[in-house]
């Protein structure tokens, strides 16, 4: 604390000098300061690195501390790794647990995939089970990290004992036309698609300190997710890369690149998913995150592929032309824009009340994307009155459902923020008591809807 208590009055100093601020201003400042350090230090982080981060923090919601940051970075890498002598040991200990974990998941798939081969069920089997195989070591990751009590480690494992129970004692069948997954069942090819999601909201019981009702953790939920997606690309790419250079390299020598590839592609997605969540979790607050910087470049491109086809699509009446391809990719399109409504505001003070010109790109990418998912829900209303509920039509209008009450509320929200009658924190708020029901719909797919058509 010594040294912390050092560091405050270096930072103090710095902000007093600037011009035009007064010992009140100072004070305040210092104060949500140590507020951001108690809170970090009680997260169990170490004195040093609740500085760093606490100053980061407030650097988002004050110029001078984003200054003091900016000129002292070096200095602060440093004390974030070694700043006394047991940080050394403690970085290896971090990196030793990852290593652990993603050996583990490694093993996992492997494992899995042998018991499929041995079985001759691996085309539908291993799909339906992969999640279950590397996203229980992902929770028990984070679950170590925050140190969890006995009780919260029981509640972790008995969602994932239950997800598997479900995916594997349902009685799976069908007689669909087209495979996929290798499975001819519509129902199992949707729990398929749908349990890593319900899965990846698991994952954030343990990510939040099983505190689950706490909006500011849902939001670093948020943050992660889309920073671990970046991160999780970054390695398969060049994963991709490695592999590719390696088989040309033993291409000459007769070797079979593709049993290797067999091997070594599986246990590098599966130890992946740890590495990159390691990466995030080193990495949060002390650089610029990746998602929001991505989220500007995108939003005004997106905003104006967006009203050009909602105008295309609605004037010309192509909207009664949807085909199931086609709303598939109008629903990926619709999470693609909340993502940006999300990662939008996740680096932002959700106190401010004065809007940006982003903001106001962002409005016309929502309210587009709404006129779009009214298109697509009046081909989807028409199609299932023609032909009567599947379980892929049933799961993609409640998708679209779903969707259409986030983007119609963040719509209003943002409207009203931006003519300053509202705040950023309403509509952070707003994304945030939303987040649970696509957890429950994609739970509604894995658990009731194979059952309500018959597993077929």
């Amino acid at each position: 604390m010594e040294s912390v208590e050092s560091q405050i009055a270096e930072w103090r100093a710095y902000v007093a000098n600037a011009p035009g601020v007064n010992g009140h201003d100072v004070d305040e400042l210092e104060d949500h300061l140590r507020h951001e350090i108690a809170e970090l230090s009680a997260a169990g982080l170490t004195a040093d690195e609740s500085f760093l981060i606490a100053v980061r923090r407030l650097g988002d919601v004050d110029g001078l501390s984003r200054e003091f940051a900016r000129e002292h970075s070096g200095r602060l890498w440093k004390q974030l790794l070694l700043s006394d002598d047991d940080e050394p040991a403690r970085a290896s200990s971090g990196w030793l647990t990852t290593l652990v974990f993603a050996v583990a998941a490694a093993v996992a798939i492997q494992l899995a995939r042998l018991a499929a081969g041995f079985a001759d069920e691996e085309p539908t089997w291993l799909a339906r089970n992969a999640s279950l195989f590397v996203l229980p070591f992902l929770a028990a990751y984070f679950a170590r990290q925050r140190q969890l009590d006995t009780r919260r480690w029981v509640l972790t494992a008995a969602a994932f004992v239950l997800a598997a129970l479900v995916v594997n004692l349902y009685p799976w069948g069908g007689d669909s036309d087209t495979e996929v997954f290798g499975t001819d069942s519509d129902t199992e090819a949707l729990v398929i698609l749908s349990l890593p999601v319900a899965l990846w909201f698991v994952v954030a019981y343990p990510y939040m300190g099983g505190t689950i009702r706490s909006h500011e953790r849902r939001m670093d939920f948020v943050r992660f997710t889309g920073e671990w997606f970046i991160y999780y690309v970054l390695i398969a790419l060049g994963g991709g890369v490695l592999m590719g250079l390696t088989a040309a390299i033993l291409e000459p020598t007769g070797v079979d690149v593709e049993r290797i590839a067999e091997w070594v592609l599986p246990s590098g997605a599966a130890g992946g998913v740890i590495v990159a969540a390691w990466l995030v979790e080193s990495k949060q607050r002390v650089v610029e995150n990746m998602a929001p910087v991505l989220t500007m470049l995108f939003t005004p491109l997106f905003a104006v592929m967006l009203a050009c086809a909602a105008v295309v699509y609605a004037v010309t009446g192509l909207g009664g032309a949807f085909d199931r391809e086609l709303l598939g990719t109008f629903d990926a399109l619709l999470l693609v824009v909340l993502g940006l409504v999300l990662y939008g505001m996740s680096a932002r003070d959700p106190s401010t009340s004065s809007p940006e010109w982003m903001d106001g790109i962002q409005l016309v990418a929502v309210v587009s994307a709404l006129v779009l998912d009214l298109l697509v829900l009046g081909a989807m209303i028409a199609r299932i009155g023609e032909l009567g509920f599947t379980p892929n039509r049933t799961a993609a209008l409640g998708l679209n459902l779903v969707l259409l009450v986030n983007l119609a509320g963040a719509a209003w929200l943002s409207a009203r923020f931006l003519t300053r009658r509202s705040s950023l924190h309403r509509l952070e708020r707003w994304q945030t008591t939303y987040l649970p029901v696509f957890a429950l719909w994609a739970a509604t797919v894995v658990v009731i809807l194979p059952p309500l058509f018959g597993f077929s």
